[in-house]
């Protein structure tokens, strides 16, 4: 897990020292990390999470059914947790304008693999939790500011469809063609199982693609910058910072 640290609010202000990963629960190979809104309300995305963390470690005695029993918990209904904490509890109290998604990634009690949840809150929407990576799955997944590692993964920028159809194709050949042209032109950059360090230096590299393309580009918005927050999840280390970003003192 990846991020930058910039986060964006309504009144247009964006600041680059958030904290976008969170380990949601002290102990268990899970984590949470946020795109979108950096608050709901006059609360954090960051905070937010640490409350709910607080739920899941047991140490709210008003939720104490919030508790995860290590021996038995799933990834999906920790997600379905977030959705009602996020959503129904927080977003709705404050009118539901918030736009923000969060991917939940883990693994489930006893699992030998992990998972990767979604809950994306869309203003009054926010859908049931849809597992984005299943145990069988594996490979790189971005959001938030798609256009520099679309063109790096993809070959094809985010508008290809756009510009295909000003150029003279149907909505349904612009659409037909991309699916052609990607798998070609598509850039493995992982293999399955590849050494833990490695994955590092490429999510590393990943963000680090994204904050320089949206730093030089000329009309791009600067949404992305700041610190690089990454941590590591695994079956048997469970979840590890591996860099902050920076340091609250």
């Amino acid at each position: 897990m990846a991020t930058d640290s910039a986060s964006s609010f309504a009144s247009g202000m964006v600041y680059n020292h958030s904290r976008k990963i969170v380990n949601l629960r002290e102990g268990l190979p899970i984590g949470a990390m946020a795109t979108g809104a950096g608050g709901i309300g006059n609360e954090s995305i960051d905070t937010l999470l640490k409350d709910l963390r607080c739920r899941f470690n047991g140490k709210d005695a008003a939720y104490v059914n919030w508790t995860l029993d290590p021996d038995h918990y799933s990834m999906q209904d920790i997600a379905l947790r977030v959705r009602e904490f996020l959503f129904e509890e927080k977003s709705m109290a404050h009118g539901a304008t918030t736009s923000t998604k969060v991917r939940l990634c883990g693994y489930s009690a006893s699992k030998p693999l992990a998972e990767v949840w979604e809950v994306s809150l869309n203003g009054q929407a926010c859908p049931e939790p849809v597992c984005v990576q299943n145990e069988q799955e594996f490979g790189l997944r971005w959001d938030g500011e798609y256009e520099a590692l679309d063109r790096l993964v993809f070959g094809l920028g985010t508008r290809f469809n756009d510009f295909a159809v000003k150029h003279g194709s149907s909505a349904q050949q612009a659409l037909e063609l991309r699916e052609k042209l990607v798998p070609e032109l598509y850039e493995l950059l992982f293999v399955e199982a590849m050494p833990m360090k490695d994955a590092i230096d490429l999510a590393r590299f990943l963000v680090e693609t994204t904050i320089g393309f949206v730093k030089f580009s000329v009309s791009r918005p600067k949404t992305v910058g700041g610190p690089i927050q990454i941590a590591a999840i695994t079956k048997h280390e469970g979840f590890q910072w591996i860099q902050h970003g920076y340091s609250l003192t």
